[in-house]
């Protein structure tokens, strides 16, 4: 029987305060796999590659949050090892399952039993003043552009596709993949993406703008950022919230979609919909809707529990109670013999 490897990534303070990740791995080791543990160590300087997991790694299991998963995407980049993520942080939007569902992770990595979602990497170039060849990182969730001098703003000139778009002084940008749309960037007014749009987006912080809205640009498109010469500050890149260094006025950089994708382990197939709602306990009832509830309205609940007044849809398509208990037809009347009305 061909041996079998898995890497599980963690961090210290969660080894020391507990048993799980022992649990873990010990069942990983029951399961029939060798196992190594990574430590979520410092973070590599900007630019750099650190060592991958050996190419006869299998999968790599994260036990921590999504900070611990973007620790792993860098031990994994430019390989094809699929990561699954068991969510012991706070929110977890890129894990797959939560602690208390480590028994049927495991199970399911044992058998086989889970597919594979393509996550898109965002690629950056940053040529310095005076620069012969850029320096080249990437990130799974987002490149940030700050300013360096905390009490100044940093001079942005900004173009898609080589054509100018704008130009302010801020804060600094966001560059987001889908992946990253619900993190930084959603945080400084960013929309939501879906992970299989192929986009980048670019979020203003705090400009000094007249216009100064998030863009949205395709996968073929590039977003070039440049420090200007007259900038009040110097600039500070970060990949991930990990990898950075300071950019010098007159720093150019380049963002476009990577050649590489991150491999994510998902064992089931609830859509992102879904665990957007959960993640970020959406109000998917208004408060109009409440206020009828209250009222003493007849009500019913979704499949999610949530409550729906009469004569209100859900969104999806399903019946709605009507004032009389019954169902109302196409044209908002209850039928005659309180059942159901045709489809």
């Amino acid at each position: 029987m061909p041996r079998r490897n898995a890497v599980v990534v963690t961090h210290t303070r969660l080894r020391q305060s507990g048993t799980v990740v022992a649990e873990a791995v010990s069942q990983l080791r029951v399961a029939g796999f060798e196992v190594t543990i990574i430590d979520n160590t410092e973070a590599p300087d900007f630019g750099v590659q650190p060592a991958c997991v050996p190419d006869d790694t299998e999968i790599v299991v994260v036990l921590g949050g999504d900070g611990t998963i973007l620790r792993a995407a860098e031990l994994v980049h430019c390989t094809q090892v699929p990561i699954l993520g068991v969510n012991m942080g706070h929110v977890g939007f890129l894990a797959e399952f939560e602690s208390f569902q480590i028994d049927e992770a495991i199970r399911r990595i044992a058998e086989h039993d889970y597919s594979i979602d393509e996550r898109m990497i965002a690629h950056v170039d940053v040529w310095l003043p005076g620069a012969s060849e850029p320096i080249q990182d990437w990130a799974l969730n987002d490149i940030t552009l700050e300013r360096a001098d905390r009490g100044k703003m940093v001079e942005l000139s900004i173009r898609v596709d080589d054509v100018e778009m704008s130009s302010f002084g801020a804060d600094g940008v966001i560059v987001s993949t889908p992946t990253g749309s619900t993190a930084y960037a959603f945080s400084a007014g960013g929309p939501i993406m879906w992970p299989n749009v192929k986009a980048l987006q670019l979020v203003p912080l705090a400009a000094h703008a007249l216009f100064a809205r998030p863009l949205v640009i395709g996968s073929g498109s590039t977003f070039t950022i440049d420090i200007l010469d007259d900038s009040m500050s110097d600039g500070w890149i970060c990949c991930d919230g990990r990898r950075q260094r300071a950019l010098p006025k007159g720093t150019r950089m380049v963002v476009r979609e990577s050649r590489d994708t991150l491999r994510l382990a998902r064992l089931s197939g609830v859509p992102f919909t879904s665990r957007l709602v959960s993640k970020f306990d959406l109000p998917v009832v208004g408060w109009r809707e409440h206020a009828r509830a209250e009222s003493g309205r007849p009500v019913r609940l979704s499949n999610h529990g949530h409550v729906f007044p009469a004569g209100v849809s859900d969104g999806a398509g399903h019946d709605v109670a009507s004032d009389d208990g019954g169902r109302a037809d196409a044209n908002g009347s209850a039928p005659a013999d309180g059942g159901k009305a045709a489809a």
